[in-house]
């Protein structure tokens, strides 16, 4: 099943997650760097990383809402999709709420704001799982005819396979 939303023959939801999601486990990096060195300045930067970490992801999601929305329901893609989202969406609250705890002492966050970011990380790695088996496993996302010799995204042709094999043969 493809993508809806694509830029350039690529879908735009996978292009996007890579910011909130490294922003975000990035700075929980930096929290346990400052908690460990008690580097004050690591819990600013990790202020700063969460903001943008928590706007990329809101942009992420309008493209990855737009991309379930396509996928037919009651199949186990639509499930899967669901919780996806669903994990997302706590993962921005928990890491939305410890950004406003951290905003009047961004250089020594609270217990609450640190357990905030640190479970959202944990369901984060669940979601993004989840977001890989959507992909890998369920192919949502994944044009039609992809195969190993496709034609290349901006030839405007079809990725309709070449031959039987697609180039790959399985070995035993």
């Amino acid at each position: 099943m493809e993508s809806r939303v694509k830029f350039l023959g690529h879908p735009i939801h996978p292009m996007l997650i890579v910011f909130p999601l490294g922003l975000l486990a990035t700075a929980v990096i930096f929290d346990i760097i400052a908690l460990a060195r008690d580097v004050p300045f690591l819990f600013s930067v990790s202020f700063w990383m969460i903001a943008a970490g928590v706007l990329g992801g809101l942009i992420a999601a309008v493209f990855g809402l737009i991309d379930w929305l396509a996928i037919p329901a009651h199949t186990r893609a639509k499930r899967v999709g669901l919780w996806h989202g669903i994990g997302n969406a706590i993962v921005t609250v928990f890491f939305a709420a410890s950004w406003v705890l951290r905003r009047a002492t961004s250089d020594r966050p609270s217990a609450t704001a640190l357990t905030l970011s640190f479970v959202a990380v944990v369901i984060a790695l669940i979601s993004a799982w989840l977001g890989a088996e959507l992909v890998d496993r369920l192919g949502v996302g994944v044009d039609d005819g992809a195969n190993l010799n496709a034609t290349n995204s901006l030839s405007g042709r079809p990725a309709a396979p070449q031959n039987r094999d697609s180039g790959l043969r399985r070995v035993a």
